[in-house]
């Protein structure tokens, strides 16, 4: 039976019956990019990979585009949790240390994937040095977080993280609270990606991009609200940031010009 989401995706967006996805599908899009900069010999990083939660994806078309192993060279996941060991989407699991530090050579990696983590950075410095540091000259970093001042970045800045859990219970029921985690919105802004990933050893692609209102619920009030909010305001507060980033290749491996 058909959850209220659902029946909002095929009120708002009646093309999710031809495969499953709208033609904003924020997942898709990102994807989409990601294919497009790896290559059969790619080793990839997945930053935040945790325990691979997609592969719960009804979707088949949208789980393919995740599903990288097997098509790249390797498939490295890095996170905090102990859950990233168990993660069946890749070929190698790292448990990223208490002060950053990734247990990966440098220069050792041609792109970095990280989905939905960067809002979760509560040491974006840190985070940026070595993400700058095991990646190859030429290699990209490929974000996707909500935009910290956008639609959903704003409200979600403002509410306190004991009180996130509780909000996502009602608006996505079926996200389970062991794939919540607090968030710091300190590495998901214009402002942010160019401080910490600076033009003179990056170049930057980021933009952002509008999907559908996955966090409205089943509430058909609340969306039409965000339609509304949509034709309303500036573009700037779309509610996705996909961070496109090359390296430069006059760098040392610590990051620095050289």
């Amino acid at each position: 039976m058909d959850s209220k989401a659902d029946r909002m995706h095929k009120l708002f967006y009646p093309e999710v019956g031809a495969g499953g996805f709208t033609r904003v599908d924020g997942t898709i899009n990102f994807y989409q990019r990601v294919n497009a900069l790896v290559a059969p010999e790619s080793i990839v990083l997945d930053y935040g990979a945790g325990r691979g939660r997609f592969l719960e994806d009804p979707v088949r078309y949208r789980r393919d585009l995740r599903l990288l192993r097997g098509r790249v060279a390797e498939v490295i996941g890095a996170d905090v949790d102990q859950a990233v060991l168990q993660n069946p989407t890749l070929d190698r699991a790292v448990i990223i240390g208490e002060n950053g530090r990734l247990l990966l050579e440098n220069e050792s990696v041609d792109l970095i994937l990280s989905d939905f983590t960067f809002e979760h950075v509560t040491q974006p410095a840190r985070v940026a040095a070595e993400l700058s540091r095991v990646l190859k000259p030429g290699g990209w970093v490929c974000a996707r977080t909500p935009n910290a001042y956008g639609v959903i970045g704003i409200p979600t800045r403002i509410v306190p993280n004991i009180y996130h859990n509780r909000i996502l219970r009602i608006v996505q029921p079926s996200k389970r609270s062991v794939d919540t985690f607090p968030t710091a919105y300190k590495l998901n802004s214009f402002a942010a990606i160019k401080r910490y990933f600076p033009h003179d050893s990056f170049e930057n692609f980021t933009y952002i991009f509008d999907s559908e209102p996955a966090y409205a619920g089943g509430s058909r009030v609340a969306w039409s609200a965000y339609q509304a909010l949509n034709r309303l305001l500036p573009e700037r507060f779309a509610s996705m940031m996909f961070v496109l980033l090359r390296k430069s290749h006059h760098q040392d491996p610590s990051g620095n010009m050289s």
